[in-house]
């Protein structure tokens, strides 16, 4: 079901963001809260540690204004997503950026004050002032960055420098949401459809294979036309991070990507050597796509296409819901009665509709409900992606039991909740399957993910590396550098039973993570660590449940792999991810069975 415009939505269907703000009067009135909190934290400047009380009242009231301001800026984030084309949203939006930049600016003073003191003064405040002690760990970790702290006079440079830049993903975003256009094309049934953000993964599993092919080029032709203005964007994006690693003085910018979650340059590229080392899973399972699909060549429009028909290609939404409770049962009662809370109050924004975000995400804050965007399509893939975003909703409903400064937790770990709940769900699927033709269904489908979560993010991972290493070598990016360095990355993990057309050579284009460097490693990792829990959860292993909720509620009161170890899983060995492929060539041998 998709909606022409915004106001055609029915309300069931739309999130409830009136739960924030009700109108421009009580956001106003949070927009004044936040201005008059501004000279009272300015007051604190040369005297943040001064003493035990005065760090004490300058965290309280800095945690006040950002409260307020985080809120702001994510409810005016989240109206402007699901209509882009209105500049009411679109102005609110800019406002509050404006507004924290602003901010960025006035208190630019506040890091190099603080590092000025060691954090030997830090534990001494705390052992006087009991009050400190819900700051204990934000503290430690703001301390950690002392290496990397600059003066003031720096500081205010750089903050001005950051608000200069940080336009790229903005432009990035126009080109990828509101003012795209990829034509027409023409359907399983020869009549000429618009093709859209939301509708091109329908197609590139049609089993009309002109279909397909028609779909992806329409794609790739939109991005290969614009092939330069989108390098030119991607590469500004790629200085910028050159420049904050360099004045940051970090070795790299993916040490300083991995410094924010503590963790070691070593697990992302043993992750990378991992996945190496298991490429031939990858090679064998396409030459099975290309068996099963009975093709002289399998192109990369064919490998999104189901091997298999299923009796549940159509799953409204109503019937995805059901599935869902069904499959997310083995998370226990108390799970499963939290979640119901997504529904009943409205944190859902199901439908597509024109000037609507593409794809899915959930967000919302401290002081609002976890909120999901959806574009729900009526798919298999659609049940999966609401599990995967109430996952994350479900994370961060949990993790809001710590303190404010602890109730976020680290994006090492974002993957993993939302993985989770998609294991279970295809495991449910797989259980339930009435037919042969079923089970096949449900083992393509997991090893699917595998390959699009562990091989192909791990693929976009060594991209990042690449690319950004070669700006840090003074290697000049352009758009034929960029665009070859992922041609060659796609044909080494596609291999040689994949035709690696040369249109998907543009792919780095269109990919919004990597507007956010360094990324889309943990989608790989946390799947990898899912498998793992996942796994004992349908055991019915009870202590893994158990510390499992542990997990969740978490958040980030401590450093994220040693939250994750409080599962049983430790990422600092390469040991979860030998486990996820060990466990994809035990579902690739079965699905071989299976079609003897």
């Amino acid at each position: 079901m998709e909606y022409k415009t915004r106001s055609e939505v029915p309300n069931e269907y739309k999130w409830d963001l009136s739960k924030m703000y009700k109108d421009n009067t009580e956001i106003e009135k949070d927009i004044n809260i936040v201005n008059e909190l501004t000279p009272k934290i300015l007051k604190f400047k040369s005297h943040i540690m001064d003493s035990s009380d005065s760090l004490y009242n300058f965290l309280k009231c800095t945690e006040e204004q950002d409260r307020i301001l985080t809120k702001l800026y994510v409810y005016s984030k989240m109206a402007f997503d699901v209509d882009t084309k209105d500049n009411k949203n679109k102005s609110l939006k800019m406002k509050i950026e404006k507004l924290s930049e602003s901010l960025n600016e006035k208190f630019s003073f506040i890091e190099p004050e603080m590092m000025e003191s060691d954090y030997e003064t830090v534990l001494k405040y705390i052992e006087q002032n009991d009050k400190l002690k819900e700051y204990k760990f934000y503290l430690e970790d703001i301390y950690r960055f002392k290496p990397h702290s600059l003066t003031q006079q720096e500081e205010d440079i750089y903050v001005r420098a950051i608000n200069a830049f940080g336009n790229c993903s903005e432009a990035f975003s126009s080109l990828n949401n509101a003012d795209i256009d990829l034509g027409y094309i023409k359907d399983e049934t020869g009549e000429n459809v618009k093709l859209t953000q939301s509708n091109y993964i329908v197609y590139m599993k049609s089993k009309d294979r002109n279909a397909r092919e028609s779909a992806f080029n329409a794609m790739y032709n939109y991005y290969k036309n614009r092939k330069n203005t989108l390098a030119s964007i991607y590469v500004g994006e790629i200085k910028e991070s050159a420049f904050i690693t360099s004045v940051k003085k970090y070795n790299s910018s993916l040490e300083r990507s991995l410094f924010n979650d503590n963790i070691g340059v070593s697990v992302y590229k043993n992750l990378i050597d991992t996945v190496h080392k298991n490429m031939n899973l990858m090679y064998d399972y396409m030459g099975l796509r290309k068996k099963m699909l009975n093709l002289d060549e399998l192109h990369m429009y064919d490998i999104y296409v189901d091997l298999v028909e299923s009796d549940n290609d159509k799953i409204p939404f109503e019937e995805g819901k059901k599935i869902l409770f069904e499959a997310l049962k083995p998370l226990g009662e108390k799970y499963l009665t939290d979640l119901n809370k997504a529904f009943d109050e409205k944190w859902i924004d199901i439908y597509p509709s024109e000037g609507k975000r593409s794809g899915a995400y959930s967000w919302g804050c401290y002081d609002s409900y976890p909120y999901l965007l959806l574009n729900y399509n009526d798919t298999v893939d659609a049940v999966s992606t609401m599990g995967h975003e109430l996952g994350h909703s479900m994370h961060s409903y949990y993790s809001h039991s710590q303190n404010y400064v602890d109730s976020n937790y680290p994006i090492f770990l974002a993957e993993i909740a939302s993985t989770v709940n998609e294991m279970l769900i295809n495991d449910y699927m797989y259980k339930t399957a009435k037919t042969k033709n079923e089970k096949i269904f449900y083992l393509v489908d997991f090893l699917d993910t595998v390959r699009t979560t562990l091989y192909r993010q791990t693929m976009f991972a060594e991209f990042e590396m690449i690319i950004h290493n070669k700006e840090q070598d003074g290697i000049p990016l352009t758009e034929e550098e960029i665009s070859n360095t992922y041609y060659d990355l796609n044909k080494l993990y596609y291999g040689d039973n994949v035709v690696s057309d040369d249109n998907i050579r543009y792919e780095w284009s269109r990919i919004p993570h990597f507007y956010t460097p360094f990324y889309v490693y943990k989608y790989a990792t946390g799947l990898s660590s899912a498998l793992s829990i996942a796994s004992r959860i349908l055991k019915g292993d009870t202590e893994t449940r158990n510390n499992y909720l542990v997990f969740l509620s978490s958040g980030g009161n401590d450093y994220p792999l040693n939250i994750l170890k409080k599962v049983g899983v430790d990422m600092e060995t390469p040991k979860p991810i030998e486990e996820a492929l060990s466990l994809f060539e035990e579902k690739l041998n079965e699905l071989k069975e299976l079609i003897k």
